[in-house]
């Protein structure tokens, strides 16, 4: 499976890599189920699931634990929740955050192996995490885990959860399988990587008995986005592509569809995907379409935005004979991000990575709009 941070190199949820990284199986398993079911009976962990419950938290949990049982419908068929989970493990970007925005501490966590700080965090889990005093390094933190060779089976297994949350992953059948044998799973609800923020706190909410929270935190994380835009009117209605360029490599233009949660993005804040990347990815279910260099001049856009490792690459691209007669190159309104963090913040977007994001981001999309000629 693609990774979804980058096209054509191997997905890693919660570790893909850019430009340079080894190809790694998402199938790669550290064991047979019942090997990981026999180290969680010989390695069971105590973690705390956070801070010491208040009286007005204790009874806004057993209001939660009467929404139970909850069957959640998913891509491989449904998962019953039968009890409020009290540990609670996630997978692959976006599910830890939504967890943490909802003020539950899962007990382990994937680290953010590609955009990540010297923590394996983000500074907006950070911050979150510091709030509910479970920062990473105290006692009431997440165990991290490794997911650099895919699903970290074993490590999950030690940690004992209620429950595994994956609504935004990419899961095979598989992986579901084994890590049923676990505990539940909640996979995602269609396409892999394809889970819009709202949709994974929507479910993540429902799983942890948050619905009322879930439904608050979409409505105010909203709110907060449109504030934010407002102040740049100029962006209104823009055309846009979000791609991959790479002048280095012959396969080095993808192009993001509507499946993707960058273009998502972009198009909730008044943008408009431009309609040669809308009528070339109908129908389609992936979160990408390779595009022909020799046909580079083809994707009109107002913006074109873009990942880049530095700033010379990023001259490379307006040099390139073939990539700089991109029409939003050519206009100098292109957006090239090099910071990985920034990138991680929209491409795995959630309730706590978008506030986070856009005092950076939205002025370097005001600047390539200001640019249109």
């Amino acid at each position: 499976m693609t990774s979804p941070l980058f096209p054509g190199r191997s997905a890693v949820p919660g570790g893909s890599a850019p430009a340079g990284t080894t190809r790694l199986s998402l199938l790669k398993t550290a064991g047979k189920a019942t090997a990981v079911l026999a180290a969680a009976a010989l390695s069971l962990t105590a973690c705390s699931t956070g801070p010491a419950s208040t009286a007005s938290e204790t009874s806004a949990a057993s209001s939660a634990s009467a929404q139970f049982p909850v069957t959640i419908k998913h891509v491989f068929g449904e998962t019953t929740i039968k009890e409020q989970p009290k540990r609670v493990v996630t997978v692959s970007w976006v599910n830890d955050d939504v967890a943490i925005a909802l003020g539950v501490v899962p007990v382990g966590v994937p680290k953010n192996e590609w955009g990540g700080n010297a923590k394996g965090s983000t500074p907006w889990k950070d911050a979150a995490l510091e709030k509910l005093g479970a920062g990473f390094g105290s006692d009431k933190a997440p165990v991290q885990f490794s997911e650099a060779d895919g699903i970290n089976f074993t490590e999950i297994a030690k940690l004992n959860p209620d429950v595994i949350l994956g609504a935004y992953s990419g899961l095979t059948e598989e992986d579901y399988k084994k890590l049923s044998e676990i505990a539940p799973v909640v996979a995602h609800p269609e396409l892999a990587y394809g889970t819009s923020w709202q949709d994974s706190t929507s479910i993540i909410g429902k799983a942890l008995g948050k619905e009322a929270e879930a439904t608050k935190l979409i409505a105010d994380t909203e709110a907060t986005i449109k504030d934010k835009v407002s102040a740049y009117p100029q962006l209104a209605g823009k055309s846009y592509i979000y791609g991959n360029l790479e002048p280095a490599k012959s396969d080095g233009v993808n192009v993001y569809t509507a499946n993707d949660n960058r273009p998502r993005f972009l198009s909730e804040i008044g943008m408009k995907l431009a309609p040669v990347v809308e009528e070339n990815s109908k129908g389609s279910k992936e979160f990408f379409i390779p595009w022909s260099a020799e046909k580079a001049n083809e994707l009109e856009s107002d913006i074109f935005v873009t990942w880049v490792p530095d700033a010379k690459t990023t001259e490379s691209i307006k040099a390139d004979p073939l990539l700089g007669q991109i029409p939003a190159i050519k206009n100098g309104a292109m957006v090239a991000d090099s910071d990985n963090t920034l990138t991680l913040s929209i491409s795995a977007s959630s309730p706590l990575s978008l506030p986070w994001s856009l005092d950076t981001f939205l002025p370097q999309l005001a600047k390539a709009a200001d640019a249109v000629k």
